[in-house]
């Protein structure tokens, strides 16, 4: 049986070690492309579903160009207008890390539709806020003075209360500083267009 010096088989390790690192390192860069059109078409998929649309991967591109205008406010930050109103989106910090979502609202600002996502909520409590159910509590809630918050036993006939998560109050509390600092960072798109809105109905109450 041959025998193999600690040297040879530190080198053998080593140049082993490289092969694979170097393969591993053309097949992350070869995919990379794949990844980002995935990455982006997922994010057209959430932007869509606001808005009531189911987009699979292959069609979110089409439905995307053909439904959503990408835009920017005074101050550079990207908002979406769409057919009815605008889609806000949303970035913050939940208990275990980022949460991130948008929101459509309709002409008089209130909501249409909404949608969010987590990077490593608890499954089952904070985990819920990337499931319909948890999204279509903002339905018909109002985004007008004051933003949403989001309350335990939440009061069913307030237009900015939603109910929290059983069991996830730290992830609900970053939904609710998620949503207040959306209002702010956005409250001068949101006067502009209430205004917007009410000249487009004053004009029209003028030519009948």
């Amino acid at each position: 049986m041959k025998n193999f010096s600690n040297r040879y088989m530190l080198l053998y390790a080593l140049g082993l070690a490289a092969i694979v690192a170097l393969v591993l390192t053309i097949v992350s860069v070869s995919l990379k492309p794949l990844q980002t059109r995935n990455q982006q078409a997922e994010t057209k998929q959430m932007i869509l579903k606001t808005i009531g649309i189911e987009a699979t991967l292959e069609d979110a591109d089409k439905l995307y160009s053909e439904r959503i205008e990408e835009a920017k406010t005074n101050a550079g930050l990207p908002y979406y207008n769409y057919d009815n109103g605008i889609i806000i989106p949303l970035n913050g910090n939940g208990l275990w890390g980022p949460i991130w979502g948008y929101i459509a609202l309709g002409k008089d600002l209130s909501v249409v539709g909404a949608v969010f996502d987590h990077k490593g909520e608890t499954p089952g409590l904070g985990g819920e806020i990337a499931t319909d159910n948890f999204a279509q509590r903002f339905i018909g809630k109002e985004w007008i003075d004051q933003p949403i918050v989001l309350k335990k036993n939440a009061d069913k006939g307030n237009t900015h209360e939603v109910d929290a998560i059983s069991g996830g109050t730290m992830t609900s509390n970053g939904v609710t500083e998620m949503l207040a600092k959306a209002f702010e960072e956005y409250s001068e798109l949101f006067e502009s267009w209430e205004n917007s809105q009410a000249i487009a109905e004053l004009t029209k109450e003028e030519q009948q």
